[in-house]
């Protein structure tokens, strides 16, 4: 996990919440990354895509590496954090 992953923890658990709830891309780009998809739609989708499959890989193959990134935390804050 990257200082990256760590420092957008939250922004890829509402991309996860809003992919849940069936939030379209468009909608999610704006108001969870800020990005036009008016104005820049590429990018927009680029973003979203390329964010929410980070955020699945860090809730499934990569949990491992994210709570070794997180050190050793209380099994309630690391349930919390994967949830």
């Amino acid at each position: 996990m990257l200082d990256y992953d760590r420092r957008n923890l939250l922004t890829y658990a509402e991309l996860l919440d809003a992919a849940d709830a069936g939030i379209g891309w468009e909608e999610g780009s704006l108001d969870i990354l800020g990005i036009d998809p008016v104005a820049d739609p590429d990018r927009a989708w680029r973003c979203w895509d390329s964010h929410l499959e980070r955020a699945r890989w860090i809730v499934g193959d990569g949990l491992g590496a994210a709570i070794e990134a997180f050190g050793t935390l209380p099994r309630n804050m690391i349930r919390n954090i994967v949830q």
